[in-house]
């Protein structure tokens, strides 16, 4: 994304901000600006390019009133519109609409009754009972927010694993493109994926002589805001972009297999593997494996070998979390997990049909210049989802139809038809069994009565012969909203019964189910599907993370429905409704 189609989209994001805080009439300009936001923040180009070109209006969302702000944006470099805006709302508490219990209306209560204008101002006047008082708060509510608040600092002090890749991999690019860098990689969690990141490490090896040279191009990358440590060993920045530090290991070509192991971590498998080695006469550390006795250096110029002289298996990063690899990796039993070039096709994204910005033909047309898919399942929402412009019965139906007529045109059976059906309060579908009986592919995902426990809802979705997946299982949203109550190994008792998966979203800010639970499905035996749940463009490279998730749960190819051929997911459907008694 290029900085001003960057600095637009977060105009336009906080355009729409803005219009929820006010309500009325305005949350339904919020959503238009909402959809513009995500447009712009997917063009290929940058925005004077459709400017120059008089082709505003015909990016996905955008109207007469929004070119025309696009037109102010580039003669002035804002929006005058955001800046009306800005005296009528708490520019800088609209963040907190999407903390659990805050919300637009409670938001709007505590800044006109109280006149609070900073986050710690409102945290005080929480802590002191101030917003208790107000009408229709009380203590349960002002719990929620506390705890909701509690939650977001799990963002507000560290990165999504995404936008943490994302800088990771432009730093690394920077390196590997230097003549006298080596090699170069991503270290600590963020090589391991985990799902929040607190700082980027990166390793490179050169020689002694070019320490230096590393150091200055690392300090004088556009990525650093300020210099906080430079040494010849170790030097670290702040972000520019994400305020976040970024730590730099610098070693020799011969010590980068024992740096690289030992940045990885994590500190509990590295604290186990020297255990483990100092039990066997050697000595592990970021120099090199050592002989205890004789203190000479028998290794480390690759990770491979560390683990080989200790008797281990290579292992990948991912698993390296201290909760059995060590022992696999002795007995040489490490699964061949999952890969992203296993993938054969994405099961869940949304098109203009519904809220996704794209329709179907430039979805597919996308998906089959730049991922090597054989099929993929548009599943756009169904009427519950008002707010997402859900469809009815007959609307899915003119979907099926227009579905069939683009694989024509494509001479393939590309597209799936199917659907992100609501499961509703009672456990019942959005959409008629009639309908549901024709599409490919059915994902049933909770978007309401997300503080309930659910586990009974989702089990009857379960139920349904017609439901193929569970989506986002557990409804979170990382830093933004807990998961909703659900007794998950019930859950899993129901869809390994019943032969349903469950999905691994791989939104960045859902990563649902994560690798813990994606680990207890794995070990239940209940299939998996790693789904992007694309609305836009780049939101399918997300499936890279949604690897990921799986991986650190253990999963091998087998464990992921998506990995297999269209006729081999007719087959599990078809068993599904074997065993719910349903004649295809």
């Amino acid at each position: 994304m290029t900085e001003s189609n960057k600095k637009l989209a977060a105009i336009f994001k906080n355009i729409a901000a803005s219009y929820r805080f006010l309500g009325g009439e305005n949350p339904f300009r919020a959503i238009a600006y909402d959809k513009a936001s995500r447009s712009i923040a997917s063009l290929p180009e940058d925005i004077s390019v459709y400017i120059s070109n008089g082709t505003t209006e015909d990016i996905p969302g955008v109207g007469e009133s929004m070119a025309e702000d696009i037109q102010e944006f580039a003669a002035k470099g804002t929006v005058p519109r955001f800046e009306r805006l800005k005296s009528k709302v708490p520019i800088d508490l609209l963040e907190l609409m999407d903390i659990s219990g805050f919300g637009p209306q409670s938001l709007k209560t505590i800044y006109t009754k109280l006149h609070l204008q900073t986050k710690d101002e409102i945290v005080d006047a929480l802590k002191d009972g101030t917003i208790a008082r107000l009408y229709g708060f009380g203590a349960k509510k002002v719990e929620t927010m506390m705890r909701g608040l509690k939650l977001h600092k799990t963002i507000e002090n560290r990165m999504l694993l995404w936008e943490a890749l994302e800088v990771g991999n432009k730093i690394v690019t920077a390196f590997e493109k230097l003549p006298f860098v080596q090699k170069a990689a991503l270290a600590g969690s963020l090589r391991r994926g985990r799902e929040t990141i607190g700082d980027i490490d990166v390793l490179v090896a050169v020689l002694d002589k070019d320490r230096k040279k590393v150091a200055d191009h690392f300090t004088k990358q556009d990525v650093a805001a300020r210099i906080l440590v430079k040494g010849d060993t170790k030097v670290s920045i702040l972000l520019k972009d994400l305020k976040r530090q970024a730590d730099l290991r610098i070693v020799t070509p011969d010590e980068w297999g024992s740096a690289l192991q030992y940045f990885t971590g994590s500190k509990e498998h590295n604290i186990h593997l020297r255990t483990k080695a100092r039990d066997m006469g050697f000595k592990v550390s970021e120099y090199g494996v050592f002989e205890i006795q004789s203190g000479r250096r028998v290794g480390g110029a690759t990770e491979k070998e560390v683990y080989n002289l200790l008797g281990m298996q290579l292992m990948p990063a991912e698993m390296r979390e201290d909760k059995g690899e060590i022992g696999l990796a002795a007995m040489h039993r490490i699964p061949k997990l999952v890969e992203l070039s296993d993938i054969k096709g994405d099961l869940q994204m949304h098109s203009t049909w519904s809220d996704g910005i794209k329709t179907l033909e430039e979805i597919a047309s996308y998906v089959i210049q730049n991922f090597p898919y054989d099929y993929i399942a548009m599943t756009d929402h169904s009427k519950a989802s008002r707010i997402a412009k859900g469809m009815d019965e007959e609307g899915f139906l003119r979907q099926i139809k227009a579905i069939r007529e683009l694989n024509s045109k494509l001479g393939k059976n590309f597209i799936k038809s199917g659907a992100e059906v609501d499961v509703l309060a009672d456990g019942s579908l959005d959409l008629s069994e009639e309908v549901l009986s024709q599409l490919d592919w059915v994902t049933a995902s909770i978007h309401s009565g997300l503080r309930s426990n659910n586990t009974d809802r989702l089990i009857k979705a379960c139920e349904s012969p017609w439901v193929h997946c569970i989506g986002h299982p557990t409804g979170r949203l990382i830093g933004r909203r807990e998961p909703y109550p659900v007794d998950f190994k019930r859950l899993l008792e129901a869809a390994k019964e019943t032969g349903t998966a469950l999905e691994v979203n791989a939104q960045p800010n859902r990563m649902d189910l994560n690798d813990e639970l994606a680990r207890q499905a794995r070990e239940a035996g209940v299939m998996l599907v790693i789904s992007t749940d694309s609305h836009s463009p780049e939101n399918f490279s997300y499936m890279k993370i949604g690897v990921t998730v799986a991986r650190r749960a253990w999963c091998t190819a087998d464990n992921i429905l998506n990995t297999r051929s269209w006729n081999e997911i007719e087959k599990f459907i078809r068993n599904k409704q074997k065993t719910m008694k349903v004649h295809a």
